[in-house]
């Protein structure tokens, strides 16, 4: 039984990973280690060195960036060094303006901004930005976690050295199984767990504005439009898919909103929340049922998450929509054995699912884990799961987790070279 101290920390745990951010988190962890670095230098830049990990290049390559109507890292960079705020975190580019856009597009222009690949960290989220100008320099390190500064320099004074991977560490919390997570999400007090609906707030207002205007591949509108309903009809499992997508559609082409990330992920915290929302508006649970099942879907993620890392060559919506069909799972009246029936399904069926960076396609992808969240937890309810004769799936659902976290930390890592070079290529 969890003590309250156990409970105090995954409270913890929970709001140090589930929090807002504008648009996709690498391009603004990139744009907030500028801003800190200019905040550091005391003046406008005039030169921008960035060197950054191959992961953090492939998710900043083909996004929109909040309010630009641009794509990709110079615009990101450039607004980070003239209007970003390090106090803001991934909001780090909040006040962003039309002004703004005019004075970054201008600095994009004069070429101040080099990039290039780091080799020598083996961090998959390593970003460093030095920061020039007249005589003066800055330095401001970001490594394993998109918030985690590990080092920053004025000039030859060092202001902060410290060894560092990522921010959240499984030796820094609690340790968590799935039973851990189960016991929590449907066990604690729920007055301490309902600010769970912030983001249930902030997730559904992003859902409204790919609703109602067309961001990228507008997946979401087609789903509830005419054609979509006409293919999947108006059930519940067609507007678990339309409303998600929607939340992306807008989130990856660039809305100036804040959505409520996930482990460092604004699609994971989408992928996590409206699922699970949708699920219990339409089943007619009740207000505390969804917010346990909110809890128990994202702290299912938060905990795949700390084994696998914040980066990795699996797609972020593989872990983001076992947690979904988790909550579900519950929302159905699930035990803790069908939930961890429902884990199965999902890894017997998703894992080996790429990340080629995002982009506004990532759409389609976490409408393929959310259909599949759905379905793994109606098998679930029916006692019918993937058995350990099957694939990766052992008997203990905890080590079937760790399987999934092995082949997409470490056996995917070649898979991940392969993607990166195709992307930098074409």
């Amino acid at each position: 039984m969890l003590t309250k101290e156990e409970r105090n920390r995954i409270i913890d745990l929970i709001h140090r990973q589930v929090v807002p951010a504008i648009g996709c988190t690498e391009p603004m962890a990139v744009a907030l280690c500028v801003a800190k670095a200019t905040e550091l230098l005391g003046q406008k830049p005039e030169r921008i060195e960035l060197s950054l990990s191959a992961n953090i290049l492939k998710n900043a390559m083909g996004v929109g960036i909040p309010g630009t109507g641009m794509v990709g890292l110079p615009i990101a960079v450039a607004l980070g060094a003239l209007i970003g705020k390090s106090d803001y975190q991934l909001e780090v580019l909040r006040d962003c303006n039309r002004e703004a856009v005019k004075a970054g597009k201008q600095y994009v222009g004069e070429n101040r901004i080099s990039i290039s690949l780091e080799e020598d960290d083996p961090d998959k989220l390593y970003i460093s930005a030095t920061c020039r100008a007249k005589d003066h320099e800055a330095q401001a390190i970001i490594k394993g976690a998109h918030t985690n500064f590990v080092y920053q320099r004025r000039d030859s004074e060092v202001l902060m050295n410290r060894a560092a991977c990522a921010a959240e560490t499984v030796s820094d919390d609690i340790q968590l199984t799935l039973r851990t997570v189960h016991e929590f999400a449907t066990t604690t007090p729920v007055e301490q767990l309902d600010f769970i609906l912030e983001a249930k707030r902030l997730n559904e207002q992003a859902a409204e504005r790919g609703l109602h205007e067309n961001y990228g591949h507008q997946l979401g509108k087609t789903l509830c439009g005419p054609l979509g309903r006409g293919i999947m009809g108006d059930s519940i499992f067609s507007k678990v898919l339309s409303v998600t997508s929607c939340a992306c559609d807008a989130r990856m082409a660039g809305a100036m909103i804040p959505v409520m990330s996930n482990s460092g992920s604004g699609n994971q915290g989408i992928c996590t929340t409206l699922p699970v929302v949708v699920f219990a508006e339409e089943n007619h649970n009740t207000d505390e049922e969804l917010i346990r099942a909110l809890i128990l879907s994202n702290l299912t993620a938060i905990y795949i998450k700390q084994h696998l890392g914040s980066l990795s060559a699996l797609c972020g919506c593989v872990v983001a929509s076992t947690g979904s069909s988790c909550g579900i799972t519950y929302l159905m009246g699930g035990s803790y054995e069908q939930i961890s029936y429902a884990v199965k399904n999902m890894i017997a069926n998703l894992t080996g699912m790429i990340c080629d960076g995002a982009k506004p396609s990532c759409a389609l992808k976490l409408t393929s884990g959310v259909s599949t969240a759905v379905l793994s937890a109606m098998l679930a309810m029916q006692h019918k799961y993937v058995t350990s004769v099957e694939g990766i799936i052992d008997d203990d659902v905890d080590q079937s987790i760790r399987n999934l976290v092995a082949i997409g930390s470490r056996g995917m890592d070649e898979t991940d070279r392969y993607v990166l070079n195709i992307m930098t290529n074409k």
